[in-house]
């Protein structure tokens, strides 16, 4: 399918399986994400957004039914295929912006591709800094993560996310902990992103004011996609 980044196909997911207390819980999930998509996730609590969100993340495998990433079934690759994929496809934003607190800001947008890389490089330096310039916090690149404010913290988080010019961006609940002003700062970073820089988004969020100025809304229900 022309500028799919992500199909689900009848993708369904169940836990304990084989035992009295299997649970099917996302039954026959069809999905899919394009190219420039910039997408809100809803849904109550339990009803299969955050399963959904880790089948799509290659965090977790389907019961049955396929993932394509760009044509490719993921269910044919290997562990290292898989995180191969992840690392190069999709970057992840977290409710809980999970920096590594004894990094500077520059030093934690530098760590996807220095695990890539194996190895630092001025080059690397010079793609997270240009990275937090684009977050606007160029004045805060050398400050250590608990240094800096909640939004910051995420605007880096954000960055990030960005590092290995993902395709797609999941975001779980990126501004749940932020003060109302610094949701609104956060989510419209993610949208300038989206816009000038081409990735996709996928954020899971429980605020449907800002679901509301997305451009679509998936909504999940009991484990099925609500149309």
């Amino acid at each position: 399918m022309q500028d799919a980044i992500i199909r689900l196909e009848s993708v369904t997911k169940s836990y304990n399986i084989g035992s009295p207390s299997e649970t099917e819980v996302l039954h026959g999930i069809d999905l899919t994400i394009r190219r420039g998509d910039f997408i809100a996730l809803m849904g109550p609590s339990g009803s299969g957004k955050s399963t959904l969100l880790n089948i799509i993340g290659l965090l977790d495998k389907p019961t049955s039914g396929r993932l394509l990433i760009h044509d490719v079934d993921t269910g044919t690759l290997d562990d290292a295929g898989l995180t191969r994929l992840r690392g190069h496809t999709i970057g992840f934003v977290f409710q809980h912006h999970m920096l590594i607190s004894a990094f500077t800001a520059a030093e934690n947008v530098m760590m996807p591709l220095v695990v890539d890389h194996g190895r630092s490089s001025a080059a690397i330096e010079d793609r997270a800094r240009a990275l937090l310039d684009e977050v606007g916090l160029t004045a805060v690149a050398d400050n250590l993560a608990p240094n800096m404010s909640g939004g910051q913290q995420q605007r880096v988080a954000i960055a990030r996310a960005l590092a290995m010019a993902p395709d797609l961006v999941l975001a779980d609940e990126p501004t749940g902990n932020l003060d109302s002003k610094s949701a609104d700062d956060v989510f419209e970073l993610m949208r300038r992103v989206n816009a000038t820089g081409g990735s996709s988004f996928l954020i899971v969020t429980h605020n449907i004011e800002l679901a509301r100025r997305c451009d679509r809304i998936v909504e999940v229900i009991d484990g099925r996609i609500r149309t």
